[in-house]
């Protein structure tokens, strides 16, 4: 029943931290549509607040044991990756 429940947070946490990715994934993109351009400094501003408050959280959740370190790691990278590709495609426009 124990190691239940601690699967079922371990999800849990990756999910919500699946979630918050997605999250700034969205901000970026409504940014560079809506706002700014991706010189701009307040797109990096907000891009270097979103991000390191994500990878603090990814700290946490791997310090409590809900998250592998490679998980958390790969789905930061994830994210830069997906963000360098609406960055680019910014720039094409």
């Amino acid at each position: 029943m124990a190691s239940e429940m601690l699967v079922n947070h371990r999800e849990k946490a990756y999910a919500l931290l699946k979630a918050d990715a997605e999250k700034i994934l969205k901000l970026i993109k409504v940014q560079m549509d809506n706002l700014t351009m991706p010189q701009c400094p307040l797109y990096e501003e907000v891009l270097d607040t979103q991000m390191y408050g994500l990878s603090r959280e990814i700290d946490f959740a791997v310090r409590l044991g809900l998250v592998n370190g490679d998980e958390g790691k790969a789905l930061l990278e994830k994210l830069e990756r997906e963000l360098s590709v609406l960055h680019e495609a910014s720039l094409r426009k």
